[in-house]
């Protein structure tokens, strides 16, 4: 497939199979996704009909979840890039001959003649493959992107030949005769660049898939037969025994039989903080185990793990479809046919109602000049000039798009639903407060705990020495430690026993937790983590952790809402964790402890209330939910997976960018609506001129470039308007 007719003509052809329900062509995965009657047909006839109107298909293997996606390969990208730079190498020079108008040394048959020669190498390297495209497709009756390229570049070609081999065959000036091989190497080298750079935004969104997938471990340790042997994941049974060490990833979903640790499950939840497991707990695939050994009973098939769920969703989320790159494409299989006719029929009305003498001439300069005319340059870049304009002047501002759907969909987002940990907080556990109930002045006592938890490994434990160390406090050497798994940490500093952890692990040891209660609960209450502190069996204070709200979240959510923006939390955390943080920065609604697919629920919820739905979130759980959303936006400083599921990236980790991104995204939609509607009226235009004899093909050809250059010239305005996207976030959030 080259183009959005291509799918929509494969589409056509299996909805008429017999037995199809429906079917959807993806054509950035080169996928066809197809219900159907098994009764009535299967996946070979369905195959079949694909090649039935000119293309090729075959079934996959097998369904692993990894959704077996067509992506570009290595070898089809390095063809188009080879096609791209040998195309350059010999058209450049021949453009060059052309532009040197001024240069008479330069405008002699030998010049013209080498722009022959070189525009013919073009055509048959790096055009090669739109010619061969445009006659299978013209051979089952489809027309599409690749035939107007075909017949435009052709028809400049054939006709600058004629003229300079049969001079004055057209009763052309043999000194300056009107040729345009220029015009058909210029083509080709604008289009095979768009298919180069989609063609490697495709190879990414491939390599996304991989990369999740990549968070399952290809081993397992199992009990087999009273013996401990690594197999293949693949290999798992629903019931066996699995061993995890310290450090390594779960391989299935499981429940804890034995053992216990502290398991990452961020890339599940959102939740920065590590969840302690024991026995009973369930384990998922992909998440990291920390410090403890277990033993996990298999409870699913590895093919329906909740990993592989969330790798059927981020590739379905990715093969959506795109609108404005694809109204070309669907403009282009009308147009096509008309402008054929229109030449077949301007030749016919000069040949029956032409001057005596120069009826032959005048219908075969009429009808080039329409074909000339009508060649898609200008509707070619329309779109993709816009986006490249618009994407590059805000890139060096920190917003990367993948392309122009998201930037339409952008455009119209009315709902603006964030993730909470590393989009609105920073995602890093930081010390907030400390509370002593005791003797002990709170330096003292944070010094002691940062010395009892300079063994520790959780994240917590290097939170607290973290603070100590800001506050310019020692940390103390510490003998006797002990991590008690759930629960907290032992030590001995100065020869002073510590207790640092739960309330339940003070009440353990024989300490009275009474006077924590209240310090611990206000702590929860604000959305905080209480760590209990006692000291030689007596309790002595509280330390509060939580994670904090980036700098501008408040100022951003504020110009956000200002903007007529409704503005939504949307989060695995913990429901008074995710209150306190939307309480803060001023979020008014807020979903709480939602897992990938509960995200995914709520997005579509709110489309399905009519709502535009704008995704912001950096972490692989949220990977679905941006791929759900009309435009999902990934922090940059998250995970590549989550960018990879996203219409646009924030370079940087600052949420001034989704204010800047929106912004670019009306004015980029509004310059690609604006290009079109040059792109098509000149046509509408220029081809009743050109049919009634009005435009010679040199002036059609200059026509034509000037309809290009008007539509590259108001792309650059969009790259002044959108070059200093600060200005405008600063007054609007100041105004907010």
């Amino acid at each position: 497939m080259t183009c959005a007719s291509c799918a929509r003509s494969i589409e056509r052809a299996l909805q008429q199979g017999d037995g199809v329900r429906s079917a959807a062509v993806n054509f950035a995965t080169a996928t066809a996704t197809v219900a159907f009657d098994p009764g009535r047909t299967d996946a070979p006839r369905l195959c079949a009909l694909v090649r039935a109107v000119g293309y090729h298909a075959e079934a996959p293997a097998a369904d692993d979840g990894a959704a077996a996606a067509g992506f570009v390969t290595d070898a089809e990208l390095q063809q188009l890039r080879a096609e791209l730079l040998l195309a350059t190498v010999l058209g450049l020079p021949g453009i060059a001959l052309a532009m040197a108008h001024g240069v008479a040394a330069l405008q002699q048959p030998w010049a013209h003649w080498t722009q022959a020669v070189l525009a013919a190498a073009v055509l048959a390297t790096g055009g090669r493959r739109f010619f061969a495209a445009a006659l299978a497709q013209l051979r089952h009756g489809i027309a599409a992107m690749d035939a107007l390229v075909a017949l435009g570049t052709g028809a400049a070609f054939a006709f600058s030949l004629l003229v300079l081999a049969v001079p004055g065959a057209l009763a052309t000036d043999a000194r300056h005769p009107p040729i345009y091989f220029e015009s058909a190497a210029a083509i080709v080298l604008l289009i095979l660049l768009g298919r180069w750079l989609e063609a490697r935004a495709r190879r990414r969104a491939g390599s996304a898939i991989g990369a999740l997938l990549g968070l399952q471990p290809r081993t397992a340790r199992v009990d087999r037969d009273g013996r401990e042997a690594e197999v293949p994941v693949d290999e798992l049974r629903v019931g066996d025994r699995v061993w995890l060490r310290p450090g390594e990833n779960v391989p299935v979903d499981g429940e804890v039989v034995e053992g216990s640790s502290a398991v990452d499950e961020s890339m599940l939840t959102g939740e920065s903080l590590p969840v302690d497991k024991q026995a009973g707990a369930r384990v998922f695939a992909g998440t990291r185990n920390h410090n403890g050994a277990l033993a996990v009973r298999v409870l699913q098939p590895v093919t329906a793990t909740l990993l592989q769920q969330i790798v059927r969703q981020v590739s379905e989320a990715q093969g959506r479809k795109a609108k404005l790159a694809a109204v070309a494409d669907r403009v282009a299989a009308v147009f096509t046919p008309l402008v054929l006719v229109a030449a077949l029929l301007t030749l016919a009305g000069w040949l029956l109602f032409g001057s005596d003498g120069s009826r032959t001439q005048q219908a075969l300069v009429a009808a080039v000049s329409v074909l000339i005319v009508a060649c898609p340059c200008a509707m070619g870049l329309a779109t993709p000039m816009a986006i490249l304009v618009g994407t590059g002047r805000s890139a060096a501002r920190g917003v990367l798009w993948q392309g122009g759907d998201a930037l339409e969909a952008a455009a119209a987002v009315d709902t603006v639903v964030l993730d909470k940990t590393g989009t609105v907080t920073t995602g890093r556990m930081r010390l907030v407060d400390v509370v002593t109930v005791g003797d002990l002045a709170a330096d003292e006592l944070l010094a002691l705990a940062a010395a009892a938890e300079r063994g520790s490994e959780h994240p917590l434990g290097a939170a607290v020495v973290a603070g100590a160390l800001a506050r310019g406090l020692p940390v103390l050497p510490a003998t006797g430690f002990r991590a008690l798994p759930a629960l907290g940490v032992a030590a001995t500093v100065q020869g002073r026993a510590l207790l640092l952890g739960k309330e339940s692990l003070l009440a353990l040891y024989g300490v009275d937790p009474l006077s924590l209660r209240a310090p611990m609960a206000a702590a929860a209450a604000a959305g905080r983590t209480p760590i209990g502190i006692a000291v030689d069996g007596r309790a002595a204070g509280v330390l509060a952790l939580a994670d904090q709200p980036r700098p501008e979240a408040k100022a951003v959510i504020a110009g956000l809402r200002a903007r007529g923006l409704d503005v939504v939390l949307l989060t695995g955390d913990r429901r008074e964790v995710a209150a306190a943080i939307a309480a803060q920065v001023g979020i008014p609604a807020v979903r709480a402890e939602a897992l990938p697919q509960d995200k995914v629920a709520a997005i579509e919820a709110l489309r399905q209330q009519g709502h535009r739905v704008v995704m912001v979130g950096d972490g692989i759980n949220d990977a679905p939910a941006l791929g759900a959303a009309d435009v999902g936006i990934a922090m940059g400083s998250g995970t590549d997976i989550a960018i990879a599921a996203a219409g646009c990236t924030l370079l940087r980790p600052d949420l001034h960018g989704v204010i800047s991104a929106l912004a670019i995204a009306r004015a980029t939609v509004r310059t690609i609506r604006q290009n079109l509607f040059w792109a098509f009226g000149y046509n509408a235009a220029m081809l009743p001129l050109a049919a009634a004899g009005h435009l010679s093909p040199m002036i059609a050809s200059a026509a034509m470039a000037l309809s290009s250059v008007s539509v590259v010239w108001n792309s650059l305005r969009l790259g002044r308007a959108v070059g200093r996207p600060g200005a405008a976030i600063r007054t609007a959030v100041t105004a907010a």
